[in-house]
């Protein structure tokens, strides 16, 4: 579905690289969780798929065309993108929000509607409740689900995540997890999703992409990363949610035996 073969970047012409010989396939219904701190490349090359930013060499292949080769704005219109800020326009309502994608690509209207109510249901917006509302109108969890329906609007059989679950509070944070990992398995979504989050990673994604200085250490399942992490930062990653789990489980036993004593 999607492929990156030798893929660089660099934003001052060849001198140092954000992004440093990347490749790696992503399949098709699969949901690759590409993991880094901050500065790391994840962002540049998930932009560089949709051609927000040019590689400076190297090939990305989606459904084996060269994106460098296909229109840009073509190709942005059958790529669904969320992102931490949801970037919703202000003075739209959320079905005009919703809408946009469908209407450039010059859906007939009530192809566009229907579509609209389809995909406001599937994040848990009802229309009726929700379609004439503005964004200022709506809570942070309310607009990143209007944000996650927008992307999906079109029908895009590949979804591009830049942190998309960041600024939400955590019990908004975990619905929002599963509620979109629900919808990408039963629409079979390819995905792609930056996240700084390990445990996000470990909970979301089928595949797990860890980036530092530009490369790519390890790519492997989240079985495979907690059990053979192939480079020290990988495990230095791979260790902090397990240090909290652990701390959880000695919180939890330390209330069991101060139960027990008191009975």
């Amino acid at each position: 579905m999607i492929e990156l073969q030798n893929v660089r970047k660099s934003y001052d012409g060849g001198k140092t690289f954000a992004v440093s010989d990347v490749s790696f396939r992503v399949r098709r219904g699969e949901l690759l969780g590409l993991i880094g701190e901050s500065g790391c490349g994840k962002t540049s090359t998930l932009k560089m798929i949709n051609r927000l930013e040019q590689p400076s060499s190297g090939e990305i292949l989606v459904n084996g065309e060269n994106v460098r080769q296909q229109n840009a704005e073509q190709l942005r219109r059958n790529i669904g993108y969320v992102f931490q800020g949801i970037g919703l326009f202000p003075h739209y309502t959320v079905a005009e929000n919703v809408c946009t994608v469908p209407e450039l690509l010059a859906w007939p209207p009530s192809a566009v509607l229907e579509r609209c109510r389809v995909v406001l249901e599937l994040v848990g917006l009802a229309p009726a409740q929700f379609a004439d509302r503005f964004p200022s109108q709506l809570s942070g969890g309310q607009q990143q689900r209007v944000g996650v329906a927008r992307a999906l609007a079109a029908q895009p059989e590949l979804v591009l995540m830049d942190e998309p679950f960041g600024a939400l509070d955590p019990i908004t944070r975990a619905d929002l997890q599963e509620e979109f990992k629900s919808i990408q398995r039963q629409l079979e979504l390819t995905v792609i999703m930056v996240t700084h989050d390990m445990t996000e990673a470990l909970l979301m994604a089928d595949r797990i992409a860890v980036m530092n200085q530009g490369k790519v250490l390890q790519i492997g399942s989240p079985t495979e990363l907690l059990n053979a992490p192939s480079d020290p930062y990988v495990r230095k990653l791979i260790e902090m949610p397990k240090r909290r789990a652990d701390r959880l489980d000695q919180i939890l036993d330390a209330d069991s035996h101060r139960a027990e004593r008191h009975d």
